[in-house]
């Protein structure tokens, strides 16, 4: 199976101190746990969970140097260069390549919802000016479009657009794209992650990762070593942790759940804002219902 960046990656939060600015020690400290404990093949930095929007570009590249650092070719460090702006999404992929990334990420163009065209135009920009690998980001909920799939049919003849992050949530039409192109699939909806893998998904960009990235990973090895049943049994234990992580904003409960842990993690960025003490209790049940570790 086609799997470039392997198997089990995360879509990192960017830890910030208590004044709001970036924590690169921190983000080390985080990285490498990730990797090191929780059996990581990839981290996604700068991406939506990473708080990319709230973030300078200065604070981009340096996040991605902090963690290139840290992790070094124990796993792929894929940089978030999504914005609503092509020529912005141009100038960040290089800025990543001179960070030292491994492959960059992009999303549709938030809230301009341009038509198919623009996006085939968008994608293609970005991934003609950097001789990284790419990956689209399928995310309407959050864009306002859908990368259709005859869209993702042609820009898989791009020879640096070679994997897609599905977090759609139409399982039809992920199966078409897979049928249809060689374009490595990662599921980025957690809840989806056991479907999307049986149905040929190359690995997961999760959030709950942060957390038991080890038992997502145990799930893929037992689907593909032919232990259904063990792979159900794995998914079915984690339901309450992909439940409490989302019960409000991804990022808020997965850093409430890491500074529980006593790993790096801070306070987010406004417009978003902390978990409440009352999601904090509900957090910890959900965490302890579904067996992770400090809950």
């Amino acid at each position: 199976m086609n799997r470039p960046f392997g198997v089990m990656l995360s879509a990192m939060v960017t830890p910030f101190r208590e004044d709001g600015s970036q924590d690169l020690d921190g983000a080390q400290v985080l990285a490498t746990h990730l990797v090191d404990n929780l059996r990581h093949d990839g981290l996604v930095v700068n991406g939506t969970t990473g708080e990319n929007s709230t973030k300078t570009d200065a604070e981009d590249a340096a996040l991605v140097r902090a963690v290139v650092e840290a992790v070094g070719d124990r796993a792929t460090v894929i940089a978030g260069v999504g914005t609503n702006d092509t020529a912005h999404s141009i100038s960040s992929a290089q800025l990543a390549v001179a960070a030292g990334a491994d492959a960059l990420m992009a999303s549709s163009p938030y809230y301009n919802r341009p038509p198919q065209a623009g996006l085939i135009a968008h994608f293609t920009a970005i991934a003609d000016s950097t001789d990284l690998p790419l990956m689209t980001y399928d995310i309407p909920r959050r864009t306002g479009v859908a990368i259709e799939t005859e869209t993702l049919v042609r820009l898989a003849e791009h020879p640096r657009i070679i994997a897609n992050k599905d977090a759609k949530g139409d399982l039809e039409a992920s199966q078409w794209v897979m049928a249809r192109t060689d374009l490595a699939w990662y599921s980025g909806e957690d809840s989806l992650n056991l479907a999307l893998l049986a149905l040929g998904a190359a690995g997961m960009v999760s959030v709950v990762g942060h957390l038991v990235g080890d038992r997502l990973h145990d799930m893929a090895d037992a689907l593909w070593g032919g232990e259904l049943q063990t792979a159900q049994a794995l998914n079915t234990a984690m339901l309450p942790v992909y439940t409490g992580i989302f019960r409000t904003q991804g990022v808020i409960l997965t850093k409430a759940a890491l500074a529980i842990q006593g790993l790096p993690a801070g306070p987010v960025r406004l417009p978003l804002v902390n978990a409440t003490e009352a999601e904090i209790v509900q957090l910890r049940a959900d965490l302890a219902a579904g067996g992770v570790r400090g809950f």
